[in-house]
């Protein structure tokens, strides 16, 4: 990051969420759950429903996902491991205009470190990854909160440039 004079340019990441959604609660939404923790060795929280989908025979406000938010050294080598599940390839439509992206992986056992628990089964989950400068605070603070300046917002182009140095991504136009 030597291209940057001033140290409250410099991005970094924020916070990295992982989520599993198994559309239902009980026995799944457990074994779900366990899998987050071992994966990240944090306690994940409950989602639950926003609305009732009788379809998906969902009802409102029951647990149908599980959670775990990973910030710090944590949230990177969490990320190390999920980048190579991913071949160290993410689409470039992935990226949003502020820099935040996410990605998903299809069976948690593709993560290195990970072995296959015939009692747990297999889940995929997905990973959001939010990027930003020093100084975000003022925007989310309870007192005094404040705008952010055009200057000090990241862009796509450079979060993308950050996650190529950083942790050695290969950002593709679409994937083959």
């Amino acid at each position: 990051m030597s291209e940057y004079q001033n140290p409250m340019l410099i991005p970094h990441i924020r916070k990295v969420i992982v989520n599993i959604c198994t559309g239902r609660s009980g026995e799944p939404l457990d074994k779900a759950s366990n899998i987050l923790k071992e994966l990240t060795e944090q306690q994940p929280c409950l989602r639950r429903a926003k609305r009732t989908l009788r379809a998906f025979g969902i009802r409102k406000d029951e647990p149908i996902a599980s959670m775990v938010t990973l910030r710090g050294p944590k949230a990177e080598d969490f990320l190390r491991r999920a980048f190579s599940a991913v071949s160290g390839k993410i689409p470039e439509k992935s990226f949003d205009k502020l820099g935040n992206f996410a990605f998903g992986i299809k069976e948690h056992i593709d993560i290195p470190g990970t072995r296959y628990n015939p009692q747990l089964g297999i889940f995929g989950m997905n990973i959001d990854i939010n990027i930003e400068r020093p100084g975000y605070r003022v925007a989310r603070r309870r007192r005094r909160k404040s705008k952010i300046g055009l200057r000090q917002k990241l862009t796509k182009e450079e979060a993308i440039q950050y996650m190529k140095e950083r942790f050695g991504i290969e950002v593709v136009s679409s994937l083959e």
